[in-house]
């Protein structure tokens, strides 16, 4: 039986040795993963991690609180401009501009939650929504902002930018190690923010907000704390984002930008913190690499290709990208409600218990 006698047994890490090995392996052939891989390909991962990131605490909000939310591409804006722009006008270390960031995220986050509290379901749906698309305007409208013409963001600099502590990463090899370990360090947190007091509280409203205030738990509170928390995590994705990318513009941070963000939820498995992440590196792949270029997709490129020119126009192939995610969700919602995740415990399970 497994029964756990003391707190600290139920966040611990490694449970076991197995888990123990397979997660330094794991962890090995992260740290040595560009090694092998061409340069783009760590570009690619570059944009995994961080919505690795996104995706850890928009989870935290939608699978563990239960708060639907369309506006996180709001959050992830005010991260990518309030990073980059503190460390290009007020020279501010990267890593402190990219907290920075993520706190003010986090109160804007706060603010948006209260309305949480008389509102749910498809309301507070349509209310998150409103943050984004007000977001995106507002950044477009503002010249300290670049405008619509957006900015470019400055050498990522750890040290004091100018000073004899400089330190500038460049490469997409350098950056992709510093996002590692902040995605680790992050996971980690919601992992075991879960197994807290906090955690804890998210689930019970998450399954019955009445019954929960009445054992006790501050409705106010935990809202609120739920919708900072995510907030935090998507400013902090949104700053990296800004120095992977290097340049963006208001547009980037658009209605389907969230939309996708919840797909990765969605697909990955609700309530789980490792399906987050497999959700984050499937959606992430096939919207950057695999759907990318729908015609040069073997076999299905080609068939797809003559269909389009046939019955439709070779013009709207570009478009087969968002309809096969919007399947995916479909597929994956119909047939395994856990997503991902739940696709993961069938396997685990079947190896355990084979060939019984």
């Amino acid at each position: 039986m497994d029964m756990k006698r003391d707190y600290y047994e139920d966040i611990q890490l490694f449970q076991s040795g197995t888990i123990l090995a397979w997660s330094v392996a794991f962890l090995v052939f992260l740290f040595t993963l560009p090694l092998y891989l061409p340069s783009y390909n760590i570009y690619l991962i570059n944009i995994i991690l961080v919505n690795v990131i996104l995706a850890v605490g928009l989870n935290i909000l939608v699978g563990n609180t239960g708060q639907i939310s369309l506006g996180h591409a709001g959050f992830f804006a005010i991260g990518a401009y309030g990073t980059a722009l503190m460390a290009m006008h007020l020279h501010i270390p990267f890593l402190a501009a990219l907290i920075l960031a993520g706190l003010l995220a986090a109160f804007f986050g706060f603010i948006i939650g209260l309305p949480a509290m008389r509102l749910e379901g498809p309301y507070l749906a349509i209310a998150t929504l409103g943050f984004g698309l007000t977001i995106m305007h507002v950044i477009g409208r503002w010249e300290i902002f670049g405008g619509r013409m957006g900015i470019k963001t400055p050498p990522l600099d750890l040290g004091f930018p100018g000073s004899s502590f400089s330190l500038v990463i460049k490469g997409d090899v350098q950056i992709y190690y510093l996002i590692l370990i902040i995605a680790i360090l992050l996971v980690i947190g919601a992992r075991n923010l879960m197994k807290t007091r906090i955690g804890r509280a998210f689930v019970a409203i998450r399954d019955d907000d009445i019954a929960a205030e009445v054992m006790g738990v501050n409705l106010t509170v935990y809202k609120t704390l739920s919708f900072a928390v995510s907030a935090f995590y998507a400013g902090v994705a949104g700053g990296l984002y800004g120095f992977v990318v290097t340049f963006f513009d208001p547009f980037t941070f658009n209605l389907i930008l969230s939309i996708i963000f919840l797909v990765m939820v969605v697909v990955g498995g609700l309530g789980s913190v490792l399906g987050s992440i497999m959700g984050a590196v499937l959606i992430t792949y096939l919207q950057f690499d695999l759907l990318k270029n729908v015609e040069n997709l073997p076999w299905l490129g080609e068939l797809l290709t003559q269909i389009s020119r046939k019955w439709l126009t070779v013009i709207g192939l570009a478009n087969f990208g968002s309809v096969a995610l919007g399947l995916i969700m479909i597929i994956i919602v119909i047939f395994e409600p856990l997503g991902l995740f739940g696709i993961w415990i069938r396997i685990k399970k079947y190896w355990k218990t084979w060939p019984f």
